[in-house]
């Protein structure tokens, strides 16, 4: 039998303890999220999501082909749990450039399970059932344009060498999409993400996103907010075709019934900044998938951050520029419109 320690340490830190949970849940009826409210977890870790190994011996395995999930529980959590899918790391998500506060805890505050999802092959999951091969080249400077970084990097060395060494290596190629959608769609079907999913992305996880939604089996996808994707799914009979080559960013065709899953996710939004015009591919790609998930049912959505909700500068990685507390407010609207805000 243990002795229940009397120190004084012992009665400040439990008073203290007891104060911080009273001030959270005075935080969290009063409606507060920002950066004053505490971050109480009740648990948080992480999991692999196993794939099969590859059949080259059968008295050996390898643990490879897997996907990782990182997650973070709320003392009071919601039932709805944002998964943060990302393109390049999940420093994205986890911090803004400048080393302000990111989506992962933004989210946290508003009591949401977070999840931080890496597919086969990327970032913690990259052990491969096959050879691949890494190529160094001088990337920075074109990500700067494709990226639409502006004159604030250039103010910000920080922000700068942050945005640019937060990365992995990406395999981008239509083999690269089935792979990591494999292991998300089971992931998404285990109900270890929750069965209340909302995926947040970003460039190439939005079209991976999309093939989850049209691979899973059950109605755990409850959205879908895809900034700046680079990648849409379409119907085999709309007349689309399917990218060059090795097809890194689509278009992915599926059969018709396959998509029109896409139109049972109850909301679906592709996100753009304000330096992107008509004649931007994705933005028009976008917008057609937009028009056909409607046509069967769904409610899919095109939104220019400037035009339509006054947030000029935005980047390619809008979650961690600047003002990302204000688009961080945009998912919000998503979430109470469709329910999904309730407790536990």
């Amino acid at each position: 039998m243990f002795a229940i320690p009397t120190s004084r340490a012992f009665v400040t830190l439990l008073l203290a303890a007891l104060a911080g949970q009273t001030e959270a849940e005075d935080a969290s009826r009063s409606g507060k999220s920002g950066p004053d409210k505490p971050i109480m977890l009740r648990q948080s870790g992480g999991f692999r999501q196993d794939h099969p190994s590859p059949e080259r011996n059968p008295n050996m395995t390898l643990s490879c082909d897997h996907g990782y999930v990182e997650y973070f529980q709320p003392w009071r959590p919601r039932k709805t749990s944002i998964v943060m899918w990302h393109s390049s790391s999940t420093q994205s998500f986890q911090n803004r450039w400048d080393g302000g506060e990111g989506f992962k805890d933004m989210f946290l505050r508003r009591e949401y399970p977070v999840y931080l999802w890496e597919g086969p092959r990327v970032g913690r999951a990259n052990w491969a059932c096959n050879a691949t091969s890494y190529a160094p080249d001088y990337r920075d400077q074109g990500n700067f344009v494709a990226w639409n970084f502006g004159p604030s990097f250039n103010e910000c060395e920080y922000a700068w060498q942050q945005a640019t060494s937060s990365r992995y290596q990406e395999f981008d190629s239509e083999a690269s999409v089935n792979l990591e959608t494999d292991a998300a769609a089971i992931a998404a079907d285990s109900g270890k993400l929750g069965t209340d999913i909302v995926y947040l992305t970003n460039s190439a996880s939005g079209l991976r996103a999309q093939m989850t939604a049209v691979k899973s089996n059950t109605t755990n996808i409850k959205g879908i907010v895809c900034y700046e994707s680079y990648g849409y799914v379409f119907p085999d009979d709309a007349g689309t075709k399917p990218g060059f080559g090795s097809n890194p960013f689509g278009p992915i065709l599926v059969p018709v019934e396959e998509f029109k899953k896409l139109a049972e996710v109850p909301a679906i939004q592709f996100m753009w900044g304000d330096h992107r015009d008509d004649s931007f591919l994705y933005l028009n790609q976008s917008r057609q998938a937009a028009a056909l998930i409607n046509q069967y049912g769904g409610n899919a959505e095109v939104i220019m951050l400037g035009k339509d909700k006054g947030l000029k500068g935005t980047t390619h990685i809008a979650f961690a520029d600047l003002h990302n507390e204000k688009v961080a407010g945009l998912p919000d609207e998503i979430l109470e419109v469709n329910g999904l805000t309730e407790y536990y």
